[in-house]
């Protein structure tokens, strides 16, 4: 997705200090919140290996844990955690002969008395205790600059000076892909409910984190146009080393060989799906294409796997984060028997389409057959970002609403813009004060201009655009035209209503339908799956 860089990631490139990096951990002694939901007490106190007991004369509640022992009286505000009072604000209610608790003591009481083996878990509470040393032990030889001691003593205090006060929730899951395994957590904080993935490598240890805020997919269903049974999905590695990534393969069945894409993400980290709000654009795409016999190609992006490694990089570039990683998966492809070799393709979204000239010149061998830009920028990035604020600040008053706080940011971009355009500033000579970081990011790339690059390129080229996009705009796709009008191997369409992540939308895009489950429009599926199956 193509919009200024978040907080998240921005700061935490910058100097690997406040914004990306959520320190979250808790006290030695247990302090307890409350919460309005109740949870069935026996249940709960089972879940964490406890024997619970009651007695009916007393109604009285006795839960036991190794050395914790708990007393619980029905209809008490007070609990007695190992002999000391503890006040509950909802006591113990009873309700059909079941008891119901506070989810958030029962949860937090356990937290703090259950003594895990889980590395994942020693770190995190290494973490909220601000002890470095202790989270450095557990933290891999090839991410310790990265993640160092003085870093990790201070991630938590760092992150609630954005949030407030934190807490962890409970809520502990796990999900395993070729590179991590990665152990959520999620968190409680004054401002906005967060989630922290630790990445433990196959030996262990902490490879990474990688901090956003909590989302809810549960809404998210598959389009019409995914026929499930036409396709079968495979766990890949793209690239090789610390910076190897987990991907998926979605490959039609049959004999093949097949036609293929690879996808490119848009700015900021993202999953292999692209995951934004209620949308998951890069699943809808690798299923409508792969429904239609071409195989597609996704990846964690290196700024999502690999977080804080790539913000431990003062000289990180846009080569680096959307042009390498794709040009290892056109690699992996080539290698595949079920993959026609001379007919892969690589699609690229918002910051991805952007990056689709560079990505042409640095494909030596010729391995690409043809490149799709959906919704990508065709003019230089911050002039681009600052037209984006604007077309904002122009559809929030065509909506009627107070346009003061975005002409304020507007003016923010533009500023920045302007710094990196002035002739004075150079990768060499970058401002001491630079809002978004790195700063190296944007002073390599200053005369990049996509499609000016482009003139003289001669791989093939589908550009798309949603005509109701506000963070790359119409104007961008009609340079692109422009720029591009003598060469006879580009293909051009816009689609009226389609918002930037690629859905129909009737009103006016600011980005708050973004929330809603949507897909991919199926219109946009059908175009890029017969322009591939006519580039022969």
């Amino acid at each position: 997705m193509f919009k200024k860089r978040t907080p998240l990631y921005a700061a935490a490139a910058a100097t690997i200090a406040l914004s990306l990096m959520l320190p979250i951990g808790a006290s030695a002694a247990p302090s307890f919140s409350s919460s309005t939901a109740l949870t069935p007490l026996r249940e709960s106190a089972l879940e964490y290996g406890a024997d619970v007991k009651w007695d009916q004369q007393t109604r009285t509640i006795i839960i036991t844990k190794g050395n914790t022992v708990i007393k619980l009286e029905a209809g008490n505000r007070q609990a007695l955690v190992n002999g000391k009072q503890v006040a509950l604000e909802h006591p113990i209610t009873i309700v059909s002969g079941h008891a119901l608790i506070d989810a958030t003591f029962i949860n937090e009481l356990f937290q703090n008395s259950q003594q895990s083996t889980d590395p994942a878990d020693l770190f995190i509470q290494g973490l909220q205790a601000g002890d470095g040393p202790e989270s450095a032990k557990y933290v891999s030889p090839s991410s310790a600059a990265a993640l160092q001691e003085n870093l990790l003593k201070v991630l938590w205090s760092n992150y609630e000076t954005v949030y407030g006060k934190m807490k962890l929730t409970g809520g502990k899951t796990e999900k395993v892909n070729a590179i991590h395994r990665n152990v959520t957590y999620g968190v409680e904080s004054e401002r906005v409910p967060l989630q922290i993935t630790v990445r433990m490598n196959l030996s262990g240890q902490v490879d990474d984190l990688n901090v956003t805020t909590a989302s809810d997919d549960s809404g998210y269903k598959k389009p019409s146009y995914d026929i499930a049974d036409s396709y079968i999905e495979q766990e890949v590695t793209v690239g090789q080393g610390s910076m190897a990534l987990p991907g998926t393969l979605t490959l039609p069945k049959g004999d093949g060989p097949f036609p293929a894409v690879v996808l490119v993400q848009g700015s900021g980290p993202h999953d292999r799906d692209s995951s934004i709000g209620g949308t998951k654009l890069f699943r809808d795409l690798a299923a409508g294409l792969a429904s239609q016999g071409i195989a597609v190609l996704r990846y964690d992006k290196v700024t999502y796997e690999h977080t804080f490694k790539v913000a431990a990089n003062p000289k990180f570039t846009i080569k680096q984060e959307s042009v390498d990683d794709a040009l290892a998966a056109v690699q992996l492809l080539k290698g595949k028997a079920s993959i026609d070799s001379s007919r892969i393709f690589v699609a690229g979204h918002s910051q991805g389409g952007y990056a689709i000239p560079l990505l042409i010149t640095e494909d030596k061998d010729h391995n690409v057959a043809g490149t799709v830009v959906i919704s990508g920028p065709s003019g230089k990035f911050a002039d681009v970002l600052a037209e984006q604020q604007q077309e904002l600040v122009q559809r929030v008053k065509q909506l009627g609403m107070n346009a003061a706080p975005y002409e304020q940011q507007a003016a923010q971009y533009i500023a920045l813009a302007n710094m990196v355009n002035d002739p004075q500033y150079t990768v060499d000579h970058m401002p001491e004060q630079f809002p978004l970081q790195p700063a190296y990011w944007w002073f390599e790339q200053k005369n990049y201009v996509p499609a000016e690059l482009a003139k003289n390129q001669s791989t093939p080229m589908l550009i798309l655009q949603g005509e109701n996009d506000w963070q790359v705009t119409i104007k961008q796709f009609e340079n692109w035209k422009t720029a591009l009008k003598d060469r006879k191997d580009v293909k051009f369409k816009s689609y009226p209503n389609v918002n930037h992540l690629l859905t129909s939308y009737q009103g006016v895009s600011i980005g708050a339908e973004y929330a809603q489950p949507a897909n991919v429009s199926e219109d946009i599926v059908d175009d890029i799956a017969t322009w591939i199956k006519e580039s022969k």
